[in-house]
């Protein structure tokens, strides 16, 4: 299925203002350019990604703004353009498959290209429907298949349109982990052939690393940043931010001093003894921070350690241990409440339990400073 545009960068310069159930007046002020390939949207619930999504498909019209792909403009507020939805050949794809029930999944996929030949039409839901491995799966009704495959179909659905940008909104959620990963690998192997934009909301960090070449960080209905995965979750500046990208362990601390030869900086924790060194930031002694640490990032000893590049070792008291699958997450107390994620074989190993006396480990460079 060959693809008109291999090399258009889909744009948007927008705001919005809007009320909604968690504001009063949520105002979304964005720019943006989204090249081929997967940008993913991510940000806490409330910052704005459905919106923006709702404005680029032209189920919104924005305040003021630009919205376009390559010289096709969809929305220009000085120009007075508002291009349909229908109009934008923008496949968007949501939570829900949305399936028609009373058509057969091969009917599903057909609806969008009435219009063209049979020929041509039998081409492409040939193919994908082989692409997304629901061809055996032709004649049946949506209810007579599962979750994931309703989503498969939902997906060859979007895509027979030759859409010239792809937006999808949490489209896996819900689905198990393996079940994720098989329809992740289907569609960076359909993009591997068909460069186009675009754009997926998640707030889960598995689908971004496994699909995210590009990430852009939305809080408040503004960007907070953009880079490759790695550079904007795994040290995101904003606290909520934080939250979203799984740092479970958000602590309040002052700034001791700082030792800048080493590059680090001694902050307490909350009213307690306990102190950590971080890395240096933009704060000086008496200065309150926020310190984001990830529960991965934690170790846990039940002697204490000696001789480790390490320079974090808290003493603290296990206060409880929650089963989650291949995970243990055991809450410690150390001045300030700590969680801590540990195997369900080192949770053996170290025969841990309530009121057991443990050791923290923090790397320096584990624990991130954000902003309020």
């Amino acid at each position: 299925m060959a693809y008109e545009v291999t090399s258009a960068v889909l744009r948007a310069q927008i705001r919005l203002q809007r009320k909604t159930a968690a504001a009063p007046l949520f105002t979304l002020d964005v720019s943006l350019g989204i090249p081929p390939g997967i940008t993913i949207l991510f940000g806490p619930s409330g910052a704005g990604k459905s919106t923006l999504l709702d404005c680029i498909a032209g189920l919104l019209r924005p305040r003021e703004g630009h919205i376009s792909l390559e010289d096709d403009v969809f929305f220009d507020s000085t120009r007075n353009i508002h291009l349909p939805p229908q109009l934008r050949r923008i496949a968007y794809l949501f939570q829900s498959p949305a399936l028609f029930p009373h058509l057969t999944v091969e009917q599903n996929v057909l609806y969008g290209i009435s219009h063209l030949a049979p020929e041509e039409r039998r081409r492409r839901v040939e193919e994908l429907l082989e692409r997304f491995h629901v061809s055996q799966l032709c004649d049946r009704k949506p209810r007579e298949i599962s979750g994931g495959e309703q989503q498969r179909v939902a997906l060859a659905r979007s895509l027979i349109t030759m859409p010239r940008a792809l937006l999808l909104d949490e489209p896996l959620t819900g689905l198990e982990a393996g079940l994720k990963s098989a329809i992740l690998e289907d569609l960076r192997a359909w993009l591997g052939a068909h460069r186009i934009p675009i754009l997926y909301v998640t707030h889960n960090r598995e689908e971004v690393d496994a699909l995210g070449e590009r990430v852009v960080a939305l809080e408040n209905g503004r960007i907070a940043s953009v880079g490759v995965p790695h550079e904007v979750l795994d040290a995101p500046r904003r606290h909520r931010l934080a939250q979203a990208a799984g740092f479970e362990n958000l602590l309040e601390g002052t700034v001791k001093d700082l030792r800048e030869m080493e590059g680090v900086m001694r902050v307490q924790l909350g009213q307690s003894v306990s102190e950590i060194e971080v890395p240096l930031g933009h704060a000086g002694p008496g200065d309150r921070v926020r310190i984001a640490v990830r529960a991965g990032d934690i170790l846990l000893a039940t002697e204490r350690p000696a001789k480790l590049s390490a320079r974090n070792i808290l003493e603290g008291t296990v206060s409880s241990i929650e089963q989650r699958g291949a995970t243990a997450v055991c809450r410690v107390q150390s001045g300030v409440p700590f969680v801590v994620h540990v195997t369900q074989g080192a949770l053996r190993s170290l025969e841990l339990r309530e009121k057991m006396k443990v050791w923290l480990v923090l790397k320096t460079h584990s624990c991130h400073l954000v902003e309020s």
